[in-house]
């Protein structure tokens, strides 16, 4: 089948280029000269594992191009997909929609035959009836369908996420609009992918429930992380006692600084005020917002108690600065709100993160940005883990020791054993366990 995707970002380009990888001809659109010019030569511009020979694979084979002419595109496609961005609006939380109408109104323009119009960007409930409403005001005389097809992809794992995902799921408002988008994922069907269809509404609501159940879990497991420091629990035994309940389960129960990246936060917001709009306020949702902000904040005060009560005029080391392993995104990620806190606090910052020193150069400054997890430890006086990269699950502890001004650690992702961190002589401090004394 023909596909155009409108938008190389992070879900335009990994969709497309998992589609192109299904066997469909694929063009990927984008405004961004300079970023299609970077897709033609190779260039990735984000990083995700396996993207690039992806890309390169497919676009060798001649199903996978890109181009910044969207008319020419989507003249002869089955179906046009569009992942362009959603961020929250300045002011008031709700979803910025201003891309994905001003993509609708470009695709109307440019149908030409039948063709089903999708939404991939994570949108409100009724973007799609207000989607279709705009594109038939404008082109009366076209024959399309508009369907939602929201996307699941977790950053770092995206690929595996769309090849072999636990659903999918289509809101369509007629059969023959369904069934295109069945037949884009039928070699899905091989591994008895549940494909559900429902309503456009439906499927909207799906993701945004998705996404907030998601928060709450995570928001859930902080706060139970800090009951357990006041009681004396192990935070990670209460973790894994509530996740062999089948109606819990395992995933998501992972103490740490707060959620990050492009999804929770603005989809929780967004969430929110639709609720709000709707006259059906989620006072669950709304609190795990507020949780959140509140977590990530509180991880700068866990730090400086971790130095004494005060960071002033002292160097701290950070290892991790992107939301989450395995991606260079630093949207909303907890090192934006941790690290700009200890610098007012009088700390000299020194960072290292394997795949988001240039992003979050963008974001932060007043920093010494290392080359490495070891050149950030010379004279700290604490090293802090915010984001879990496998490049800091075994460190050298007898040379982190010898490089660090005073043996103190902050694990903000329970990386480590208490035990093993206090034999080795470490004042170490994680999330939601008992703090030994060194050894």
């Amino acid at each position: 089948m023909r596909v155009t995707m409108i938008g190389t970002g992070y879900v335009g380009l990994v969709s497309g280029a998992c589609f192109s990888d299904f066997g469909h001809d694929v063009i990927c659109v984008d405004k961004d000269q300079t970023k299609i010019e970077s897709l033609l030569s190779g260039k990735i511009p984000i990083f995700e594992p396996g993207l690039d020979a992806l890309v390169a694979e497919n676009t060798a084979a001649g199903r996978l191009t890109f181009t910044t002419d969207l008319a020419a595109a989507v003249a002869d496609a089955d179906a046009v997909f569009i992942a362009v961005g959603t961020p929250s609006r300045r002011g008031d939380g709700h979803a910025d929609l201003t891309y994905v109408y001003s993509a609708a109104e470009e695709v109307a323009a440019a149908l030409n035959g039948y063709t089903v119009v999708v939404t991939k960007s994570t949108v409100p409930v009724g973007t799609g009836a207000e989607i279709e409403s705009l594109m038939r005001k404008k082109r009366p005389d076209a024959e399309f369908d508009v369907a939602s097809n929201p996307e699941f992809l977790r950053e770092g794992s995206a690929i595996e996420d769309f090849k072999r995902p636990d659903r999918v799921v289509v809101g369509a408002t007629s059969e023959r609009a369904a069934e295109v988008l069945r037949q884009l994922y039928r070699p899905l069907f091989l591994l008895e992918t549940p494909v559900l269809v429902s309503g456009r509404e439906t499927a909207e609501l799906i993701k945004y429930a998705a996404n907030a159940f998601l928060a709450t879990k995570i928001t859930f497991i902080n706060e139970m992380a800090d009951i357990s420091e006041k009681v004396g629990a192990d935070i990670g035994a209460v973790a894994r006692g509530i996740g062999l309940d089948g109606r819990i389960g395992k995933k998501f129960l992972h103490a740490g600084p707060g959620y990050g990246g492009s999804c929770f936060p603005k989809d929780t917001l967004a969430l929110v005020r639709t609720a709000e709009m709707v006259g059906a306020p989620s006072s669950i949702v709304n609190a795990v917002v507020q949780a959140n902000d509140r977590r990530k904040k509180a991880m700068a005060q866990k730090i400086t108690a971790a130095c004494g009560g005060s960071v002033q005029g002292k160097t701290i080391a950070v290892l991790g600065l992107t939301f989450k392993p395995n991606t260079d995104d630093m949207r909303d990620a907890p090192s934006l709100d941790i690290i700009p806190e200890l610098q007012k606090s009088g700390a000299m910052v020194r960072v290292y993160d394997p795949e988001g020193m240039q992003e979050a150069q963008k974001l932060l400054s007043g920093l010494v940005w290392c080359e490495s997890a070891y050149e950030t430890m010379g004279g700290a006086h604490a090293l802090v883990i915010i984001t879990e990269w496998n490049a800091f699950r075994a460190l050298d502890l007898k040379r982190c020791k010898q490089l660090l001004a005073s043996p103190v650690i902050v694990d903000l992702r329970n990386i480590y054993e208490p035990k093993q961190m206090a034999a080795a002589g470490f004042d170490y401090h994680s999330i939601g366990r008992r703090r030994l004394k060194p050894e």
